[in-house]
């Protein structure tokens, strides 16, 4: 069991001195888990093979998952893509730092260990001052997938980190909750149109307005698992964002999903299950079976993207066996958000309408 560090910061003024203790790890070949805007991130130094494996064997992480590359500052860019199309500019001046994941051709200094065994390589550029302070001070892009074990829900708090990773990894910085609770879109520049890989904090809409035409991968859309040879992008292929509970989602007309879910959480429970029932403000005040909780106004999605892992690990602490969730609308961040519940249900889905 490894010694692990956590070192509490301020997320607008982090101590120098604590960001130093963690990029002196990260160059030394170690593990930090760092908050971003979107969720944290299980960072190492992105050219250094050794360290990368380390993430996968600490996450317990298929192999073919490539990892995103975290970086500071643009000309990084540059370095570790082959090549730059203007339009990749373009969005790198619109978008970052932001929840927003460009897949290019990768260069020779990337490690193939990072790409997942791809010739691409995924770059953001965090908009979190201690994630962005980290990879200044660390001297080195950093390569960083959540900071959770593989297939379970995505941390959006220090105490989640630890609850998976703490003795597993050097060092944890807490800098209390991230703000978007959703990972970053990826978005595929190799693909003519670029094509969203995962649905995430940039919205499809805002793409949209940005490049004129943008598509949608298949598997970011769908209602069951599809045949992925090659994951191009993290969240494509293995499963993702899982509570520990069974999970069922109840998609379609409003109206119709709340009658649906208080009929199945009464027989659940009749059958001695404990239920757990993913709810929203407008519906949560009719049910009366299970354990209730709210993602927050269903015309607030930004709030329920920021409460929905959170929410699921809180199900798994109070010990659920079964949760049945509201589907949302999918305009905005509501793609990512059902992007995340379908996979979290292992596509468990009921259609209604």
């Amino acid at each position: 069991m490894r010694k692990t560090l956590i070192l509490k910061v301020d997320c607008e003024n982090p101590d120098g001195e604590k960001i130093d203790l963690a990029a002196e790890a990260i160059r030394r070949g170690g593990l930090v888990a760092f908050p971003t805007e979107t969720v944290y991130g299980l960072g190492a130094d992105a050219l250094n093979p050794k360290a990368v494996r380390e993430i996968y064997a600490v996450k317990m992480r298929p192999p073919d998952n490539p990892i995103i590359v975290h970086i500071a500052v643009k000309d990084d860019v540059y370095r570790l893509a082959e090549s730059v199309p203007r339009y990749a500019e373009r969005l790198m001046d619109l978008f970052w730092p932001g929840p927003l994941t460009l897949v290019l051709k990768a260069s020779g200094i990337v490690p193939k260990v990072t790409t997942g065994g791809l010739d691409t390589v995924a770059i953001r550029m965090p908009k979190h001052k201690v994630a962005l302070a980290l990879i200044k001070a660390s001297e080195t892009p950093i390569a960083a997938p959540s900071a959770n074990l593989a297939g379970r829900p995505s941390p959006t708090v220090a105490e989640h980190v630890i609850q998976d990773l703490y003795g597993r990894i050097d060092v944890i910085i807490d800098a209390g909750p991230t703000s978007i609770g959703v990972e970053s879109t990826v978005l595929d520049l190799t693909s003519d149109p670029p094509q969203i890989l995962r649905p995430g904090g940039a919205t499809y809409e805002d793409l949209r307005k940005a490049l004129g035409k943008v598509d949608i991968h298949p598997s970011a859309l769908a209602k069951s698992e599809l045949p992925i040879e090659r994951a191009r992008s993290p969240g494509m292929k293995h499963k993702h964002y899982a509570p520990k509970a069974e999970m069922i989602l109840v998609e379609g007309d409003f109206s119709l999903i709340v009658g649906k879910i208080m009929e199945l959480a009464e027989h659940y429970a009749k059958a001695g299950r404990k239920v757990g029932v993913l709810a929203t403000d407008e519906s949560a005040p009719n049910y009366k079976v299970g354990v209730i909780k709210s993602l927050g106004n269903r015309r607030d999605l930004s709030l329920a993207a920021k409460n929905l892992f959170k929410t699921l690990r809180e199900f798994d602490e109070e010990g659920v066996d079964l949760i049945i969730a509201e589907g949302l609308p999918q305009e905005g961040l509501g793609l990512a958000i059902m992007n995340r519940l379908r996979r979290a249900a292992g596509y468990n889905i009921i259609t209604l309408g």
